[in-house]
């Protein structure tokens, strides 16, 4: 980067650029460093409570011995908390007095800043810890942690086995996919070689806190053996009690929000009016279909049930408490999509929209009754076919009846007929007319609710050429007719009498029906 072709500004720039690049490089060091040193400090900081709260367990043991009723025969559980108290104590100042070897290997703390002189130290925490020929007092340290935690063990519940302290790499589960290299050191040479001053107090540390965590084990063990045990609630949620699920617009929503907290260490019993209900998380569920029955002039119905949790109490006992719990049913309704109850025409595919605005989602029905046929068309509609003068049909949901709808049924309106395109009373040419059109034209109304039902047609009529009171000839037709052979006979003054013979209905299955219309004649001038 310096080189002899390079003019003396380029070298100063280049020399520059190595001095800003060695600058950055020492600040990330000291970065991490000071990073070490707050690390150092919560984990001292998280020790000294953890002692406060194990020398608070020992006091609450011994005044459970002493204002317990026959008390005193737990003595023996009290001497053992405070050998525990005084096993753990030695083994932490133990390592206190490591830490201030180490502070001293740095150059000692500074008085102005109260930090390391030197954080920067390996060599010398290297030499102390793990020595020349791994003797230094790491190896000491491994030995009188495992101890420690074989000693602690002794006075811990049955079947109690606790995990050694200090491992060497290979044996960590947490350098299980680390390199070889790493793999192959020991706990000594893994935590203590190449390490600065505030990373090795952090580790020392650390290790005073896994001495904390297993004296309060065996502390919390002591404690139950004299009828003290605390749940421990470590799961927490939020709980949120509104008023009403549902509120009207205009109206205000109140809710309660509260912290709730349940044990990992202890799943409850929970039942629900006596009958036990499976438990997640140190939460029951209760889930059931609401069911009806003899509802208020307002469509509700008051349920309630009896909820009941169990859980181990300190002495060993089962504590439960109980809570009366009401909730509302309301009566679900149905509605048809039309603004009155509709008629419903016999034979005809009368097809209808039902929604129920209570259970939204939840509604899928389905349909049954007496006089009719039921054709579900899902979302809730419906297609009813009467076979009767009357038409009951119910709506069931979820195998509840919400609703049962009685219907009138009427006759299908009779079809108008007509002869297209000729006025009777003006009458048509004697010459001139050669077909004839008879139309059944359905009532308006009938065609705009059942328009598949409302196909109709002559399928039969004849056509007579009459002269005064003498019949010329006639013919027979179906649809539109051909009248040419009779026209050729017709004269003026003679007249066309049609009598219509048969009317059909096609359904909306494509099924043909006859109409009864009556008796249909028409007349029709010839000039």
């Amino acid at each position: 980067m310096a080189g002899g072709k390079e003019s003396p500004r380029q070298k100063m720039i280049n020399m520059m650029y190595l001095v800003l690049t060695a600058m950055l490089a020492l600040q990330v060091s000291n970065a991490l460093l000071q990073k070490f040193q707050l690390l150092n400090n919560s984990l001292e900081r998280a020790n000294n409570a953890a002692n406060t709260n194990n020398e608070k367990s020992v006091k609450a043991i011994e005044k459970e011995i002493r204002e317990k009723p026959g008390g005193v025969q737990y003595a023996d559980v009290l001497q053992k908390a405070l050998e525990v108290r005084k096993i753990t104590s030695e083994m932490d100042n133990y390592i206190s007095g490591l830490k201030q070897e180490i502070i001293n290997a740095g150059g000692g703390l500074d008085a102005e800043t109260g930090g390391v002189k030197n954080p920067s130290e390996e060599e010398k925490v290297a030499i102390l810890m793990v020595g020349d020929a791994k003797n230094g007092k790491g190896y000491e340290l491994k030995k009188k942690l495992n101890d420690f935690a074989v000693t602690l063990q002794k006075y811990a519940a049955p079947n109690t086995k606790f995990p050694e302290i200090a491992v060497d790499a290979s044996l960590d589960p947490a350098l299980a996919k680390t390199d070889a290299i790493t793999k192959s050191k020991d706990f000594a040479e893994l935590y203590f070689a190449q390490t600065p001053v505030p990373a090795a107090l952090a580790t020392l540390s650390q290790k005073q806190s896994e001495v904390r965590r297993l004296e309060g084990d065996v502390l919390d063990y002591l404690a139950s053996q004299v009828g003290i045990k605390e749940i421990k609630f470590d799961e927490i949620f939020a709980v949120v009690i509104p008023d009403s699920r549902s509120v009207v617009a205009g109206q205000k929503y109140k809710a309660e929000v509260a912290i709730g907290a349940y044990s990992k260490s202890i799943t409850p019993r929970i039942s629900i009016n006596g009958s036990a209900v499976p438990v997640k998380d140190g939460k029951g569920l209760y889930e059931i279909t609401a069911s009806g029955g003899e509802f208020d002039k307002n469509g509700q119905l008051k349920r309630s049930y009896k909820a009941t949790v169990s859980y181990p109490a300190p002495d060993g006992s089962m504590k439960s408490v109980e809570k009366e719990e009401t909730y509302t049913v309301l009566k679900p309704s149905v509605q048809i999509e039309t603004a009155t109850m509709p008629a419903l025409y016999f034979k005809c595919a009368n097809r209808l929209a039902t929604y129920s605005p209570g259970l939204g989602a939840l509604y899928s029905p389905t349909f049954s009754g007496s006089g009719a046929e039921f054709i579900p068309g899902g979302n809730g509609k419906i297609t009813i076919v009467p076979n009767s003068a009357k038409v009951t049909m119910d709506v069931v949901n979820n195998g509840i009846t919400l609703q049962t709808f009685p219907f009138p049924v009427r006759r299908v309106p009779k079809p108008t007929i007509k002869v297209r395109g000729i006025d009777e009373r003006k009458g048509a040419s004697a010459s001139g007319l050669r077909t004839l059109t008879i139309d059944a034209i359905a009532d308006e109304s009938f065609k705009a609710t059942n328009p598949e039902d409302a196909q109709f047609r002559v399928a039969e009529f004849e056509v007579n050429l009459a002269r005064g009171p003498r019949r010329v000839g006639n013919s027979t037709y179906s649809g539109t007719a051909n009248i040419s052979n009779l026209a050729q006979q017709a004269q003026a003054g003679d007249r066309y009498v049609i009598v219509v013979k048969r009317v059909e209905r096609k359904n909306f299955k494509g099924e043909i029906e006859s109409v009864d219309v009556g008796e249909v004649i028409f007349n029709i001038p010839l000039n």
